[in-house]
């Protein structure tokens, strides 16, 4: 017979398992779909949510591309966790059997670079701009990964590691791989040091990364954003036909998709920068600022007041 102490132990552990396998199983039922879509012969793509990453959406707040070559596969970006990569491994297995030869880092942010050991592992060359390597050795990369253990989890954990690039590259890297062609272009510092974008000219697809967001507020947060705005003006001379962004839907209208970060960039940087040049606090300066062509999109509310903080503190900085 069990002793009445060890009855009430089983029934606390049953609980807590219960409990715990109620919550994956809660977790796991709201993963958000995934399904891979052309955006041009060869170029497609995987379109993450406008939403901030949680344990509910796996991190998938974040695209992904890749390229369709006649010898392999070429991914842009490796998504916000590894199951979430290895998702995309398995949309990128219905379209094609090749093999996947390279992953291109667009930039070292957790949501588009989570997922890159599972490319490893199965022996993808990474490509990343040397920059990178500030922020994946730093005690902030190694903090965000510690935070996101918890914030993220199950899908981020102690097997989750931060991997480096095979290649660092410091200036234009032109990737040829059987019949295609793909410049790798830095970009940066723009939406951070280390950005880069994939343009394959005689496809005249671009992959922005996070250069473009398009229908929700882009995040700015130690952006250069006076050079984020120049490497816009920058990509539309490269007569795009189709951009993927790092975030929101496909564009068939780059000219005009790409003026919403631009407009938005231009705008954070004339009111903060007035404000900082007038010295009127800050609280002060966003309140009295008029956002209302910006409002309505999605993201609005988290991110917001956190860029124009930030945008104030640039232009204090930038002012004379």
């Amino acid at each position: 017979m069990v002793p009445r102490l060890d009855r009430r132990t089983l029934l606390r552990r049953g609980i807590a398992l219960a409990a715990g396998m109620a919550g994956s199983m809660a977790a796991r039922a709201a993963i958000p779909p995934m399904q891979a879509r052309e955006a041009a012969p060869g170029c497609w793509y995987v379109q993450g949510l406008s939403e901030l990453g949680s344990s509910g959406n796996q991190n998938f707040i974040s695209n992904a591309g890749f390229i369709v070559t006649s010898e392999s596969v070429v991914v842009v970006d490796a998504l916000g966790s590894p199951a979430l990569a290895e998702r995309l491994v398995a949309e990128i297995g219905k379209v094609t059997p090749k093999k996947i030869s390279h992953v291109v880092l667009t930039h070292y942010h957790a949501d588009h670079i989570y997922g890159a050991q599972v490319f490893k592992a199965l022996g993808a060359k990474i490509i990343a701009q040397q920059a990178g390597r500030e922020y994946l050795f730093s005690e902030t990369a190694r903090l965000r990964l510690q935070a996101s253990r918890t914030d993220l989890a199950p899908w981020i954990d102690d097997k989750t590691a931060l991997v480096a690039a095979d290649e660092w590259i410091d200036g234009p890297r032109t990737l040829a791989v059987g019949d295609t062609e793909l410049l790798i272009q830095p970009v940066g510092p723009a939406h951070t040091p280390d950005d880069v974008v994939v343009w394959l000219p005689r496809r005249k697809v671009l992959y922005s990364g996070d250069l473009v967001f398009r229908s929700r507020i882009p995040y700015v947060g130690d952006a250069d954003s006076g050079h984020w705005i120049k490497a816009l003006d920058q990509l539309l001379t490269f007569g795009a036909q189709v951009v993927v962004p790092g975030h929101g839907p496909i564009s068939t209208e780059p000219q005009k998709d790409m003026q919403l970060t631009r407009d938005y960039l231009i705008y954070l940087r004339k009111t903060m920068g007035q404000a900082a040049h007038d010295m009127t606090p800050f609280d002060e300066a966003y309140k009295a600022t008029d956002w209302s062509q910006f409002e309505h999109l999605p993201l609005f509310g988290p991110a917001n007041r956190m860029n124009a903080y930030n945008t104030y503190l640039l232009m204090e900085h930038e002012s004379p």
